[in-house]
């Protein structure tokens, strides 16, 4: 509709140019008809174009403009019987998105080109005089102006010599226009996604990728496109329109290539059987592992920094006491060397296989369409409550107000404590459930590959960070020196228990806030109350210990209470509820939307956006400390940067689409579009240096 009418606009009115001439200069843009040769040849093809130079700031458009805009239209005036010339050809557009609607245009000065058939049997030195009638559409961020020209040049019949001014500019314009593909290309329709498989030499080497449809209603143009490597093929794939494409699909494909010009390709695909999503640009494909070309990392160094994201998880509030515990356990049972390596791989065990099988998810859930990421699972609050009740139970426990065994049925803390293969199991397993609210450094990139590695590659990477969250109990197992330097036991270990229930203590509170962000007070009310009760029933459970009676039936009752508080949690929030940061609220945040972000970008304006959770411990460090700084909102506001928020604590599709599109995997992610349209993405650990040193 909004194309119509601005197509209907700009014949209505525009303005009728007094004389014809082969250069016109209209307000917003520079016309100019263009010959190959001044002294065409009779009986041969004549090369023509018309160069339309819009003005800084302004744009024309490409034959299909795309959400917006309108095609450049010509009546061509030629002598005698010269058949009018075929459509105009366009060379390879550009995408600018304005107000949420994606423009395909050019920017700088471009040239439509055709060929006229001089016809047979005109005399050298015969008039042979070319005019045309252009009417175009020019268009700023705020305004589309309809403008028109009616051009002319006097050419003469004669040798058809090569035009020493215009005809290398008619070479230069063919060159830009796309090249035919010879390669099939096929195109498939997979729910309400469009996918393109166009088979292309030096995939090593693309940086990017776009297509851009001649026809309406094949792809809602908007909509990010996600470019893969599959075998030999570019995989491009999108939003499909409504209802969607029929038939062949003709277009062109942009490709950015590294170390040479944007290149595009003429391409009519087929409705055919298209490959699974690949490898992400610049990955090297099947040679990265091998120093492949590309700029993202091959997968040994997605490995490393999988492991050394895992390794840090240790020191997390939740995860250090279980750890603590579990290698204390070692020194105070003066365990042999068998046995602590036995322990050690039970606990890796655990570890390894809670955090593959949630990758394995994840995994699984994006198969299917959903666009989830790691830590999924903590945007329902029915986890977040399972969570909270979980870690109270530890810090009860930690605190001495009950003790746990095999008999007991219920928690099982008491194992991290316990000698043994299957409490090593457990407690890995526990450790790794409890560390998935945080992503540390190392953690972002190695876990975002994972989500568009193949299958088997993108499971070792989630092996690989829970490895490294077992790497220290397993040293402590395997490396006796490392064992002897461990305190002996003593009565220090229960006051040591008693402090390390501290953080789990926090950690519950955390939670428990966390629900109220996600649910609303009345939901927060509802899990603390759940909370109390589970909390007097394990010192009920306690003091029956203490008095030497049966615990089955409690054991049993202990996990009905768990399951009872889970299910009384709601699911969804209040109306009207919402969340900000004190970061967010300090440096006014805007929130996040696609076309929000592509408005500001459009505008040249600079724009620091962040994607959190409330359930994210390195959001919350970063948004307390450095974002938090009087400084950071003095510098942003004196250069002007909008600050955007992006909140996942909930599911929200645009933010899942968004950190697919950027090959994250979860939160927390900062990244600065600076004014001149450049894309930096910061460390995920801030420093309020780092920025206040942003660049305008």
């Amino acid at each position: 509709m909004i194309r119509a009418l601005l197509a209907a606009l700009a014949l209505l009115l525009a303005p009728v140019s007094a004389t014809a001439q082969a250069v016109s200069d209209q307000p917003h843009t520079r016309v100019e008809l263009l010959a190959a040769s001044r002294t065409p040849a009779a009986g041969q093809m004549l090369d023509v174009g018309i160069e339309l130079t819009p003005r800084a700031g302004w744009h024309t458009y490409w034959k299909n403009p795309g959400d917006a805009g309108a095609p450049t239209r010509v009546a061509w005036t030629l002598p005698g019987t010269t058949p009018a010339p075929a459509d105009l050809n366009y060379p390879v557009p550009g995408t600018l998105v304005v107000s949420g609607l994606m423009n395909h245009v050019y920017e700088k000065a471009n040239v439509l080109t055709t060929r006229i058939a001089v016809p047979a049997g005109l005399a050298a030195g015969t008039a042979f005089p070319v005019q045309v009638q252009v009417d175009w559409l020019v268009c700023s961020h705020e305004q589309c102006v309809p403008e028109s020209a009616t051009l002319s040049l006097p050419l003469v019949i004669g040798d058809g010599a090569a035009d020493a001014a215009m005809g290398p500019r008619l070479v230069a314009a063919a060159a830009a226009l796309p090249k035919p593909l010879a390669a099939a290309a096929t195109w498939a329709k997979q729910g309400n996604r469009f996918v393109l498989a166009v088979p292309l030499a030096g995939l090593n080497k693309v940086k990017s990728a776009w297509f851009f449809p001649e026809g309406d209603l094949v792809i809602t143009h908007v909509t990010p496109q996600k470019v893969t490597i599959a075998g030999d093929a570019l995989r491009i794939e999108t939003d499909a329109a409504t209802p969607g494409p029929e038939g062949d699909v003709a277009g062109v494909l942009r490709v950015d290539m590294a170390g040479e010009a944007p290149i595009g390709f003429a391409i009519t695909a087929k409705p055919g059987t298209v490959p699974a999503a690949g490898t992400p640009l610049g990955s090297g494909g099947d040679d990265a592992g091998a120093g492949g070309g590309g700029g993202e990392p091959g997968l040994a160094l997605v490995l490393l920094g999988a492991v050394l994201g895992g390794l840090i998880l240790n020191v997390m509030p939740c995860v250090f006491p279980i750890l603590s515990l579990k290698a204390l356990a070692l020194a105070r049972g003066n365990v042999d060397a068998a046995k602590a390596r036995g322990e050690a791989l039970a606990y890796t065990a655990g570890v390894v296989l809670v955090v593959t099988a949630l990758g394995g998810v994840v995994l699984a859930l994006r198969a299917a369409g959903s666009q989830v990421g790691w830590a999924f699972q903590l945007q329902d609050p029915r986890v977040i409550a399972f969570l909270l009740l979980l870690v109270t139970g530890i810090a009860l426990n930690l605190a001495g107000l009950f003790e746990i065994t095999l008999s007991t049925g219920n928690l099982g803390q008491d194992k991290a404590r316990e000698g043994g293969l299957s409490g090593s199991f457990f407690t890995g397993a526990l450790a790794a459930f409890v560390a998935t609210p945080c992503t540390g450094p190392f953690m972002a990139g190695a876990l975002g590959a994972a989500l568009v590695l193949p299958t088997v590659q993108a499971l070792s990477v989630f092996a690989g960070l829970g490895f490294g969250l077992a790497l220290p109990f397993l040293l402590i197992g395997f490396v006796p020196a490392l064992r002897k330097r461990l305190p002996k036991p003593g009565a220090w270990m229960v006051r040591l228990r008693a402090i390390l229930s501290v953080p789990m203590f926090l950690t519950a509170l955390a939670l428990a806030w966390v629900l109220g962000q996600q649910v609303g007070v009345n939901g927060m009310a509802i899990g603390l109350a759940g909370t109390l009760g589970f909390g007097l029933f394990l010192w009920w459970l306690g003091a029956r210990q203490h008095g030497g009676k049966s615990l089955a039936i409690p054991g049993v009752l202990s996990l009905a209470t768990l399951v009872a508080a889970v299910l009384l949690v709601p699911t969804t929030a209040p109306a009207g509820a919402s969340s900000s940061t004190t970061a967010a609220s300090e440096l006014n945040a805007v929130k996040f939307t696609p076309a929000a972000l592509a408005e500001l970008r459009s505008q040249g304006k600079p724009v620091f956006l962040f994607m959190t959770a409330d359930w994210c411990l390195t959001c919350k460090v970063n948004e307390k400390g450095a974002m938090a700084q009087p400084q950071v909102a003095e510098a942003f506001k004196a250069k002007g940067i909008t600050v955007m928020e992006g909140d996942w604590t909930r599911s929200d599709p645009a933010i899942s689409a968004w950190l697919a599109e950027h090959k994250r995997a979860g939160v927390p992610v900062y990244v600065y579009y600076d004014a001149q349209g450049g894309e930096t993405e910061l460390p995920q650990i801030l420093t309020a240096d780092m920025l206040t040193s942003l660049k305008a």
